[in-house]
């Protein structure tokens, strides 16, 4: 994945999984809260790889 649509795809995960958290929460659903939480860090891991690729890319290019 480029570095642009991993940002994307965490941002997406991040937010599902917000989502996914505050349904578990509103039915009671502690499994569903732990898949929102998971989801979400995962969404956070996806997008801090992107901005890190968007770093080396750029240090790359000033060499």
């Amino acid at each position: 994945m480029g570095s642009t649509s991993d940002k994307i795809s965490g941002a997406a995960n991040q937010a599902a999984g917000k989502v996914k958290q505050a349904a578990g929460k509103a039915t009671g659903s502690e499994k569903l809260q732990a898949e929102g939480k998971g989801q979400e860090i995962k969404g956070k891991v996806q997008t801090a790889t992107g901005k890190a690729k968007d770093a080396v890319k750029g240090t790359v290019d000033r060499m």
